[in-house]
């Protein structure tokens, strides 16, 4: 039979084609087949004579004590000590005599995360996550309006830990939108803040996860020129970020706007804790002036917020306590490189509310259920060691399909199984 000639495949096709080859590449090699392999690719600061316990078993054992609820280093190291045999087998921890499965020691533990490089742990647990929530690469151009994947960048001050300078350490870390999965993750140093890190950041997980056509939503400390221009050319995707005060040129320009003869576009009211709160969104075409105040921009959004809560107060000298409603309106100002075409208002909306993923999916989880700002260790890498194996734990739950942490953690300290399935390692034994 006659062979059938293909048409020619365009050059700028074959180098996107093999950039996404070789980002997945990338990705393979760094976060591995499954949780062992991933990190037996971090590097082992340890002399190779007289290891006994690979670096892949502890810190997997350790990551299965952090998900059985062990917030300190104390508690994960008797947890590891005392781990049952199952979860040591499927660790790939090493066999005595009898042929039982030998724990890693807890003086192991402690040695490894005093001399463990937290960035390298950080970086491969991040790609880790990533390649299990890889949504795959974005189409260009896109049809209509609609979701696109997004990630949202926010930092949080390790607050029981100090840094080489005396000052509370920061993490800035970039999760995605729903289930919180942190994928990437950057110490803060010395005399800098969030915002000169976030490039450092977004470049880094773009090597292995790509960020073409994803939204990046920010608060307002990252509403700046350069991160746009940076989102949009470099990295070819889109930025969502809140409006404040502290660029006060284009929330001046954003609030000399006719918002209103703009009508809203999209309401959501909910009810729940005690309080009613009802949003709504304005949208609009940025206008020239605003587009040559902020790069790439093309459309501006007034985003309200109305909340009713009930607040029991009691009189000063009085025993009664007497239920009243307080009312609050807040308003908030947005830009987006994101045109009519890609994004309506009720996905702005989406975007702006995703923002909050970090905060409430990441943040509050690791300080309430993980107790991390009331954690007791200080120095050294191990504070970070924590705050990476919390994230991981977190990521590792929600991949598994699980949506309320503190109790799927209850579940997890009693049922081996399950442990070992949220692992990924039980058929490793």
């Amino acid at each position: 039979m006659p062979v059938q000639s293909r048409m020619p495949v365009p050059a700028a096709a074959e180098e996107a084609l093999a950039e996404l080859a070789a980002r997945a590449a990338s990705l393979d090699a760094a976060s591995g087949g499954n949780l062992l392999e991933c990190f037996a690719s971090v590097p082992d600061p340890r002399d190779a004579r007289g290891i006994r316990h690979s670096l892949a078993s502890v810190l997997a054992l350790c990551t299965a004590a952090v998900l059985c609820g062990n917030t300190s280093i104390e508690d994960v190291t008797a947890w590891v000590a005392a781990g049952p045999q199952r979860v040591l087998a499927a660790a790939g921890c090493r066999r005595g005599g009898p042929g039982a499965c030998v724990a890693p020691h807890p003086d192991t533990v402690v040695r490894i995360f005093t001399a463990l490089g937290a960035q390298a742990l950080a970086s491969h647990a991040g790609a880790f996550l990533a390649r299990r929530a890889q949504p795959g690469p974005v189409a260009f151009p896109v049809a209509g309006p609609g979701r696109l994947p997004a990630i949202a960048a926010d930092g949080k001050a390790m607050r029981g830990a100090i840094g080489a300078d005396g000052a509370v350490p920061y993490l800035l870390a970039a999760a995605v939108h729903g289930t919180g999965t942190v994928i990437a993750e950057r110490l803060i140093g010395p005399k800098t803040n969030e915002v000169p890190e976030l490039a450092p950041l977004l470049r880094e997980l773009n090597q292995y996860y790509c960020l073409a056509g994803h939204v990046i939503t920010l608060d307002a400390l990252h509403t700046v020129r350069a991160h746009a221009a940076f989102i949009c050319g470099e990295l070819l995707a889109h930025y969502v970020m809140t409006v404040k005060c502290n660029t006060p040129a284009l929330y001046q320009a954003l609030d000399a706007l006719d918002w209103a003869s703009v009508p809203v576009q999209h309401e959501v009211t909910e009810a729940g804790h005690g309080r009613r709160e009802r949003r709504t969104i304005q949208v609009t075409d940025a206008p020239e002036a605003v587009k040559a105040l902020f790069p790439h921009a093309r459309q501006a959004a007034l985003i309200e917020r109305y909340v009713t809560r009930k607040v029991r107060k009691r009189k000063k000298g009085s025993r009664k306590y007497k239920t009243t409603e307080v009312r609050s309106a807040i308003a908030v100002f947005v830009i987006t490189s994101l045109d009519a075409r890609e994004a309506g208002p009720v996905h702005l909306a989406d975007y702006v509310r995703g923002q909050w993923t970090i905060e409430n999916k990441v943040h509050w989880v690791r300080d309430v259920t993980f107790r991390e700002d009331s954690s007791r260790v200080r120095t050294g890498p191990r504070p970070r060691i924590m705050a990476t194996l919390r994230n991981l734990a977190i990521g590792l739950i929600r991949q598994a399909g699980h949506t309320r942490i503190a109790v799927t953690i209850r579940k997890l300290k009693y049922d081996t199984d399950l442990l070992l399935a949220v692992l990924g390692l039980q058929n490793a034994a």
